[in-house]
């Protein structure tokens, strides 16, 4: 299983979830309170007086955007600094509280918990889709008892979709079908494709494109680990393909007559046995139809809660075996391929991490 790597950037929210009242959030176990500035910027701090280790998400925000501990009255500023003690003037030295850099992009507030000096916000993988014009987006967050490998793997694998989202999302053809995998050791990026030519349209699809027979469905995952998923979702009536050149993810503009849908998922650990699962799909057709997004909205959250299910109960039976010191020796075969890439680039970006202490 793979290792929390610290020095990375992380979706620690929603930028809907924050404004001037105070959200409490473990990141990479690190208990993190975020709040909106009087300016609309983002603020991230431990979440921990340094007093008496009072939970500054249980305090109050105050004009100007200090914070008031709500057991003692510390006071800290937007940078972390105590601007304020009880009882006295003299503020100690090394009263502060830590704070961390923090960036708003394409609707997620992103944070780095590892050492600032490389916090490159240039490096924060995007999804612009999910604020695009001509695009409308649902979202959602569920946060998973089992650990981020697995919520990985679980993506990284959609055959699963044919037995464990039978119904909603999944058909036979989703797992009869081979899968194409490539690693852009550079961009440390990992691609998985399935391209189904003749597959039955599932109820995700049918109910909220009104497509009635079979279709031409493609899947292309991009996973840029450790946080960010991608998967390019296209579906068309069976035989229609796009213009050759298309790009996945290119939507409607490059491919007339077919649906696309844009499904995002950030993962991003809370500890090392709890991975928050942000979800979102954003699509480029019925963009002003309620139903359609009340219809997705449903659906799309019953499938991630049945992942929530499957993996909570995987958690467990490791975490038993673990304790128990029992021994298992995992097999692998063509399916996970993807997720064994994305296992490796991890691996790889924790060895980089450890060469820099």
């Amino acid at each position: 299983m793979t290792e929390i790597v610290r020095n990375q950037w992380y979706v620690a929210a929603y930028g809907h979830e924050v404004g001037r009242e105070l959200l409490a959030r473990t990141i990479c176990d690190e208990p993190l309170v975020f709040y909106r500035a009087e300016d609309g910027a983002v603020v991230a701090l431990a979440d921990r007086c340094i007093h008496r280790r009072y939970p500054l998400s249980e305090s109050r925000l105050v004009e100007g955007d200090r914070i008031v501990c709500g057991y003692h009255g510390f006071t800290y500023d937007r940078t972390g600094a105590c601007v304020a003690v009880p009882a006295q003037q003299r503020i100690p030295r090394s009263a502060r509280v830590a704070s961390y850099p923090v960036v708003e992009q394409d609707s997620f507030i992103w944070v780095w918990i590892g050492d600032r000096e490389y916090a490159d916000a240039a490096a924060i993988p995007r999804a612009p889709w999910l604020t695009r014009d001509g695009w409308t987006t649902i979202c959602g967050l569920e946060t998973i008892q089992g650990r981020h490998a697995l919520l990985m793997d679980n993506l990284m694998d959609l055959s699963h979709e044919t037995y464990l989202h039978g119904g909603y999302i999944g058909t036979p053809e989703v797992a009869e079908t081979p899968i194409t995998t490539e690693v852009d050791e550079a961009a440390g990026v990992v691609r998985v494709s399935r391209h189904i030519d003749d597959a039955e349209c599932p109820p995700f699809y049918a109910n909220s494109t009104g497509l009635t027979g079979r279709i031409t469905r493609w899947q292309d995952i991009e996973f840029a680990p450790p946080c960010l998923y991608r998967l390019h979702s296209r579906v068309a009536p069976q035989g229609h393909y796009p213009p050759e050149g298309y790009v996945p993810g290119a939507g409607a503009a490059a491919d007339p007559g077919a649906f696309h849908t844009e499904i995002v998922y950030a993962l991003t650990p809370e500890t090392e046995h709890s991975v928050h699962d942000f979800w979102a799909v954003a699509r480029d057709f019925a963009t002003d139809d309620q139903q359609v997004t009340d219809f997705l909205y449903t659906s799309n959250h019953t499938v991630v809660m049945q992942d929530v299910v499957a993996l909570n109960l995987v958690e467990q039976v490791i975490a038993e075996e673990e304790r128990v010191g029992g021994t298992y020796q995992e097999l692998s075969i063509n399916i996970d391929t993807g997720a064994l890439a994305a296992r490796r680039l991890i691996a790889n970006l924790a060895r980089t991490e450890a060469s820099r202490t």
